[in-house]
């Protein structure tokens, strides 16, 4: 494969190549070198990849990084087929020398260093033409899935396809956007300012997703970098810092604010730290759990107030199913997405706006949708993403993907049905012919 990477005199002969050798951010530096290592004369050592890594990285790999790097160059030589960044990740897709095809992905922080480099076979995301394709595609023996795509237009709301919409399912990571409204409200109250710290403690610190939980305990953050963290990097150790800073009862008032069908679902409103020790801590806790009623529960929460005892390794069986995650339907996704719309139109600093916006995602066509917001989210048996793209007569659409199933085999690793989303924002579907108009008030959606 011929492509430009550091220290060589090499030049791109593809188009793809040539769009990953003309990529000057720091995202660009490190797929350039990360797509290097699969193509360098000689197998780099651990030692010399330690700069371009986060500290963390290495110890994930008791063998050994270079042990990974060197099985994953026996399926080369390689060509770069396509190469696709967004924000803080990129993916970058190769055919071997007999056609197989993989991708490499890469997930840099928000110092330019390398977080997550990851090969593995490319997964070919089929067309989807109409809402009945789309359809066809979820329909997975084990899974439940919900589907919403929506037009927010004055004062009613234009519904373009739904399935299961008022179903609550787990959502994982996406209950940041719940911390996030109870932060502008914060923000917009002179409680909090952009510029006031939070600070890392052990009894905060979360697992990854995010780079927040290996800063030293003692770190001092701004609240304006955590949020950004929080959402645009799904940092959990950032979310619960955040939820820390704001007390548990205001993010459950901006879950009832919010428009939640039935706010009593997030009762009490759980931290990501708290999801994982009762999920996969002792099995004492779950049972108490399941067996307890709100106030119980807020006392067990009180009980566990101490650093994880629950490691990255211990995560495998699903737990939505007792309760341990954030049940939101896809109309209740709509309206907080609606909330922060409004919040970042009142905001004249620009920075929610800016926090909102810094990941889309997906790649999107800024022609087309000037205005991208996002969040995804997932736990053990848990997928959903969801976008409001405003397109260019500043009119909101929101596309709402959920999935739940028993066991996470059976969902995967998210690229699937993030590729469905991508496939959907790209089609006409959006601007298709309206299936039902339902009109709004200050009430929550049905």
């Amino acid at each position: 494969m011929m492509i430009e990477v550091p220290d060589s005199a090499r030049t791109a002969r593809t188009a793809a190549e040539a769009d990953l050798a003309a990529d000057d951010s720091a995202l660009g530096a490190a797929s350039r070198w990360a797509t290097g290592l699969l193509t360098a004369a000689d197998v780099a050592s651990d030692e010399s990849m330690a700069g371009r890594l986060v500290p963390a990285f290495l110890g994930k790999h008791p063998r050994g990084f270079s042990a990974t790097l060197e099985e994953w160059r026996t399926k080369g030589p390689f060509t770069v087929e396509a190469y696709r960044p967004v924000a803080h990740k990129s993916w970058v897709d190769l055919a071997g020398p007999t056609g197989e095809r993989y991708t490499l992905a890469v997930t840099i922080d928000s110092t330019g260093l390398v977080r997550v480099v990851h090969l593995q076979p490319e997964i070919v995301i089929p067309e989807v033409r109409s809402w009945a394709e789309l359809e066809d595609r979820l329909r997975i023996p084990g899974v439940d899935y919900s589907v919403l795509a929506a037009r927010l237009e004055p004062g009613r709301t234009v519904i373009l396809h739904e399935t299961a919409a008022d179903r609550p399912m787990p959502t994982g990571s996406s209950y940041k956007l719940y911390v996030m409204r109870a932060l502008v409200h914060a923000i917009e109250s002179g409680e909090l300012s952009w510029d006031d710290e939070v600070t890392v403690r052990p009894e905060l610190r979360s697992l990854p997703t995010g780079d927040m939980q290996e800063l030293p305990d003692g770190t001092r953050v701004t609240v304006r970098e955590t949020a950004y963290k929080m959402i645009a990097m799904s940092d959990n150790t950032a979310a619960d810092l955040i939820a820390d800073r704001l007390g548990r009862e205001a993010v459950e008032r901006a879950v009832a604010v919010s428009g939640h069908h039935d706010p009593s679902l997030l009762r009490p409103f759980l931290t990501s730290r708290e999801v994982f020790e009762l999920g996969w801590g002792p099995a004492e806790l779950r049972k108490a759990w399941t067996e307890r009623d709100e106030a119980g529960r807020r006392e067990l929460l009180r009980q566990i107030a101490r650093p994880l005892t629950v490691d990255i390794s211990d995560l495998g069986e699903t737990v939505h199913h007792l309760g341990l995650d954030w049940h939101m339907s896809a109309y209740d996704v709509l309206e907080v997405l609606r909330a922060l719309a409004e919040d970042s139109a009142r905001d004249a600093s620009g920075i929610v706006e800016g926090i909102l916006a810094a990941y889309p995602g997906v790649p999107i066509d800024h022609e087309r949708w000037p205005r991208a917001l996002f969040k995804g989210g997932s736990c053990p048996g848990v997928m959903m993403f969801c976008w409001l793209l405003e397109d260019r007569a500043g009119v909101p659409h929101v596309l709402v993907l959920q999935q739940a199933a028993a066991e996470q085999k059976l969902i995967g690793d998210g690229q699937l049905l993030r590729g469905f989303g991508a496939r959907v924002i790209e089609s006409d579907l959006l601007d298709g012919p309206e299936a039902r108009r339902a009109e709004t008030d200050p009430e929550p959606a049905p």
